[in-house]
């Protein structure tokens, strides 16, 4: 059974950074896609960024670029969420994502996609 589990979350100022990490185990963490999607108080669960199972293919939602960097060390079974530049409205529930997908150089912007998902962190933009 996979198990995702975020960490990393917390409350920044605008303009700060954090970097969230996702932990996988009870699987074959490098075969696989990953993702994060974000959640904010009232709104629906939307796709914030992708990685192939190589890492060698990223993909943002257009408000993140240039700002947030996704990366994985498989050897370590974690992806990772480097955020920087930080604006109130990033503030939400961040939740890592996996794919059941083993193509290698393919990103998900779909969370039907996604068959395993973290329980979440929260991260708090003050402004």
């Amino acid at each position: 059974q996979v198990q995702l589990v975020e960490s990393g979350g917390g409350l920044v100022q605008t303009g700060g950074s954090l970097r969230l990490s996702c932990a996988a185990s009870g699987g074959t963490f490098s075969s696989y896609a990953m993702g994060w999607f974000r959640q904010a108080p009232g709104k629906d669960r939307d796709f914030v960024a992708a990685i192939s199972r190589s890492g060698g293919v990223t993909y943002y939602v257009d408000s993140v670029k240039g700002r947030f960097t996704i990366s994985r060390d498989n050897a370590k079974n974690t992806v990772y969420l480097q955020m920087n530049s930080l604006k109130p409205e990033d503030t939400a529930v961040y939740y890592c994502a996996l794919t059941g997908s083993t193509y290698y150089s393919s990103v998900y912007v779909d969370p039907m996609k996604y068959n395993y998902w973290g329980q979440g962190t929260q991260v708090t933009v003050s402004s």
